[in-house]
C-alpha cells in the first residue's frame, strides 16, 4: 500500500493506492472535522462508512466522485481484494479554513456543498456522481505519473486544481438540471422505460416520442442529470444486473449476457471488464 499526503494551500490531498492477494481491510479516520471529495480510480474497491451505530456501504466505486463531511468519529473502511484494488484521491479542507481559501473557493464550497458546510451529524454525505471522461483522465494521470520532487508537486497542484474545477462545474450543471422538476420527471420516465426494457430497449427516436422531447434535447438533458449518455446509462445498468446475476449464482456468464440483452459473449465480456476491471468469469 502507498499513502501520500500532500499539502496545497489549505487543502490536504490524500493519494492512496493498494492491491492485495487476499482480502484485506484498510481503515482510516480524520484527525479533525473536514469537508472532502473522494475520487475513485479504476480499482472499484468496496467502501463502508461507519459512525456510531450507522453504516453506509458503497459498491462498484470505479469512477465515483463522492463529497462528504466527516469528523473524528467517522471510520472509512476499504475492502481490498484481488479483484478490487484501491485507487483513491481525497481532496479535503478543514471547516475553519473555508474563509481563507484562495480564489473565492470557500464561496464555491458554501454555495454548492451547503449542507456539508453546516453539518447536522458526524458524517453528512453530499452530492456524488460518476466522473466525466475528462475527470477520469486526470485521476488516471495522477496515479500513473512518474514525476519526482518539486516537479511532482507542481504536477499535482495543476491536476488537483483541474479536477476540482471539473467537479464543481459538473455539480453546478447537475444542480441546475435538478431545478427543472418537469424535465427531471420526464428524464426519470426515460430511465424507467430503459430499465423496464433492458433486454430490448426502444431507440432514441422512440424514447423521444414517448416523452415529447426531440432527440437532441433528450441526449443533452439526460447527460446533464445522470452524468452519462442515454445508452451508456443503459449499458451500465445491464452490466450491473449481469454482475448481480453471476455473483449470486442465479445465471452463468452466458445466461447473464443473454438476459441483459447481449448477443455476443465476447462483446459482453469486454464491456464487463472495461466497467469492473475484471472479466465476468473471474467473479467468485
Amino acid at each position: 500500500m502507498t499513502r501520500d499526503f500532500i499539502h496545497i494551500n489549505d487543502f490536504i490531498i490524500l493519494v492512496e493506492e493498494a492491491s492485495a492477494k487476499t482480502i484485506e481491510i484498510d481503515i482510516c479516520r480524520f484527525e479533525e472535522p473536514l469537508i472532502a471529495i473522494a475520487f475513485y480510480g479504476v480499482g472499484d474497491v468496496d467502501l463502508s462508512v461507519k459512525f456510531e451505530q450507522k453504516q453506509k456501504d458503497f459498491h462498484h466505486t470505479r469512477g465515483l466522485a463522492l463529497s462528504f463531511y466527516a469528523d473524528e468519529k467517522v471510520e472509512f473502511e476499504h475492502t481490498i481484494s484481488p479483484d478490487k484494488n484501491l485507487e483513491c484521491i481525497v481532496v479535503a479542507t478543514a471547516l475553519r479554513n473555508l474563509d481563507h481559501l484562495p480564489n473565492q473557493e470557500g464561496e464555491i464550497f458554501a454555495e454548492l456543498l451547503e449542507k456539508l458546510v453546516n453539518p447536522s451529524d458526524h458524517y453528512v454525505e453530499g452530492p456524488s456522481f460518476f466522473m466525466t471522461p475528462e475527470m477520469e483522465r486526470i485521476v488516471d494521470a495522477i496515479f500513473t505519473n512518474e514525476y519526482i520532487g518539486k516537479t511532482k508537486m507542481m504536477f499535482f497542484r495543476s491536476q488537483i486544481t483541474a479536477l476540482l474545477s471539473h467537479f464543481f462545474g459538473q455539480l453546478a450543471l447537475l444542480q441546475e438540471s435538478a431545478s427543472k422538476p418537469h424535465h427531471r420527471d420526464k428524464l426519470n420516465q426515460v430511465k424507467d422505460i430503459l430499465l423496464s426494457n433492458i433486454e430490448n430497449p426502444p431507440s432514441l427516436t422512440e424514447l423521444s416520442k414517448q416523452i415529447g422531447f426531440n432527440t437532441t434535447k433528450l441526449k443533452k438533458e439526460f447527460k446533464e442529470v445522470f452524468g452519462v449518455p442515454v445508452f451508456k446509462y443503459l449499458q451500465n445498468e445491464r452490466l450491473s444486473s449481469a454482475h448481480k446475476l453471476i455473483s449470486e449464482k442465479k445465471a452463468t456468464v452466458q445466461e447473464a449476457a443473454w438476459q441483459v440483452g447481449y448477443d455476443s459473449l465476447s462483446s459482453f465480456s469486454n464491456a464487463f471488464a472495461k466497467k469492473f476491471g475484471y472479466r465476468p468469469s473471474q467473479i467468485k
